[in-house]
Parts: structure tokens; C-alpha cells; sequence
């Protein structure tokens, strides 16, 4: 069954939803966490490759579609790279998961891949609204100096 890609804000509001289960609930099946985590940051990665014009690649790089998303996306855009280690982490999460679901610290780890989804779901989101975020790994100078500009124009 092929699942419906999602937005940057439909996976802000799954991560959100994640955080709200208990622990218990939210680990009940850590393989299938996992993997479910794993496609949200595809799609967050996704949204970014779409809104470029092209289709997102359904390949694997290293044996993951999100590194072979993110591979795509950064193509001729070096500040995407500012993703990448997000994407890796994602990744290195999701395979403490698979390879041990019993362990003491699963639903620990599975929290982590949680915040990392969501913290590439802004990043994308800050990347489709001002093209240069990333510039500065994961700073939003651009939307500083937007901010500070505003101000000084304000107090003047």
C-alpha cells in the first residue's frame, strides 16, 4: 500500500501527535515507529525536492531513500546541505531501533528520531519560505536580519 506523502506542517502536527502518546503507547511497536519516523523525514525531505520542480527519487542511497532524497535536494543547492547530518542521525536512530527493539532505551531513541523529524521538517519549511536558510548550518540569519531591519525601521 503506497502512503500519501505528507507536508512540512502535516509532519510537524505528527510529530506532534507522537509526543503526546505515553511512552508505553509510543514504543508498543518500535520497528514499526521507527520506519513510520523514517518516512516522515522522507517526506519533509521530499517536500523540498518537489517544490524544486522534480519528482521526488524513490532510490536508495546506502540502503535508505531519505539519504538518496536528501542527495537530490542538495543538488545545486549547496546550503541543503545543512540537512545532511540531520538526515544521517535520522538514519543511525532509526537502526538502533531495528537492530535491538527490546532495548531499555528504545522509546529514548525513538523520541530522539521524533525531534530529528521534526527538526528537519522546519528546516525544509525555513528553506521553502527564505531560499538562504541553511547558510549558516541551521541558523535563520536571512530571517534575523529580516526581523532586525523591521525593527530599526519601527523605532525610526
Amino acid at each position: 500500500m503506497s502512503r500519501t506523502p505528507l507536508s512540512t506542517v502535516e509532519v510537524e502536527a505528527a510529530c506532534d501527535a507522537l509526543d503526546a502518546l505515553p511512552d508505553a503507547a509510543f514504543a508498543a511497536d518500535p520497528r514499526a515507529r521507527a520506519a513510520e519516523l523514517l518516512a516522515l523525514g522522507e517526506d519533509a525531505v521530499a517536500s523540498w525536492v518537489a517544490a524544486r520542480g522534480e519528482v521526488p527519487t524513490e532510490t536508495a542511497v546506502e540502503g535508505f531513500r531519505l539519504l538518496a532524497l536528501h542527495r537530490q535536494g542538495a543538488r545545486g543547492v549547496p546550503s541543503f546541505n545543512a540537512c545532511r547530518e540531520t538526515c544521517r542521525e535520522l538514519v543511525y536512530h532509526h537502526n538502533l531501533v531495528a537492530d535491538d527493539p527490546a532495548a531499555p532505551d528504545t522509546a529514548t531513541r525513538l523520541r530522539m528520531a521524533t525531534m530529528i523529524v521534526r527538526h528537519l521538517a522546519l528546516f525544509v519549511g525555513g528553506k521553502l519560505v527564505v531560499e538562504g536558510l541553511g547558510d549558516f548550518c541551521c541558523a535563520s540569519r536571512p530571517l534575523r536580519r529580516g526581523e532586525s531591519a523591521a525593527r530599526e525601521t519601527m523605532e525610526s
